[in-house]
């Protein structure tokens, strides 16, 4: 992206984790700022890249067996992010073009894309909030004028968690959304732990640049976002071994730290 077309509400003087991860990803909407950021992080931790790239499978994944199998139609993608490709609404309806998808991100330059995310088969339709997931009920609120909330939801929590703080918080909020949902909904959520060192040294570098800090949490905490729901198996693993079903999917012969645990879980 030319820094002469930013919109003025964009601040390119500290990196963002959007557009660190648009970077990981091979998208163009990010700055000089998130792409020496993004390959400070690959320096303390090589193979981060791969890893990003597995979170976004994983997600790919999620959706496909929440519409095929699960027979979910609508979702809530609260920390959307900036529009790569398989996006939650082009993976659902690809298997169920009648599909309904709320995005939810308060970042100026994911709204700035957001008629990316607003493409939508004739059958189905997908729409874009301005919140944060500090704001749970506005984010209801506005997600109830195109979803059903008699019918199930899932709520997709991808690489989010970590920039709430403190944990007891993020179980609130995670808490008092999925509490709004009807009996069979989901919840997907994908995030970074705290076991891998060079990946915690990694965050700590991150925050020590200026952007918002992102708090890694131990395993037991993360499943923790998942108490009271009913988990699919097989749990709460590293996103690549979580339901593996396409070869251009990356499945590595031997066990990747630092690539964060992944799950989905039903609300019984």
């Amino acid at each position: 992206m030319d820094d002469a077309q930013q919109p003025k509400s964009i601040d390119t003087t500290v990196p963002h984790s959007a557009r660190i991860w648009n970077y990981w990803l091979g998208g163009k909407d990010n700055f000089e700022v998130d792409r020496e950021m993004g390959q400070k992080v690959e320096e303390i931790m090589p193979g981060f890249v791969q890893a990003a790239r597995m979170t976004r499978q994983f997600t790919g994944r999620a959706v496909r067996f929440l519409v095929a199998e699960a027979g979910i139609r609508q979702f809530l993608d609260v920390g959307t992010g900036l529009p790569t490709a398989d996006n939650t609404h082009e993976v659902a309806q690809r298997v169920a073009p009648d599909a309904r998808i709320v995005y939810v991100d308060n970042d100026p330059l994911v709204l700035a894309h957001a008629h990316a995310l607003l493409t939508s088969t004739p059958e189905g339709k997908t729409t874009y909030v301005d919140a944060d997931l500090h704001e749970p009920q506005k984010i209801l609120d506005a997600a109830r004028e195109t979803l059903d909330f008699d019918q199930p939801i899932a709520l997709m929590l991808m690489g989010i968690l970590g920039h709430i703080d403190p944990y007891e918080l993020a179980r609130e909020l995670v808490a008092a959304l999925v509490d709004a949902l009807p009996s069979g909904s989901y919840l997907a959520i994908a995030d970074a732990d705290n076991t891998h060192p060079p990946f915690v040294e990694s965050m700590r570098a991150y925050a020590e640049s200026g952007a918002v800090p992102y708090h890694l949490r131990s395993p037991e905490q993360i499943r923790g976002f998942f108490d009271g729901l009913e988990l699919v198996e097989p749990g709460v693993v590293a996103p690549y071994t979580w339901r593996p079903d396409r070869e251009s999917d990356i499945n590595p012969a031997e066990p990747i730290p630092g690539t964060g645990l992944a799950g989905v879980a039903r609300k019984p």
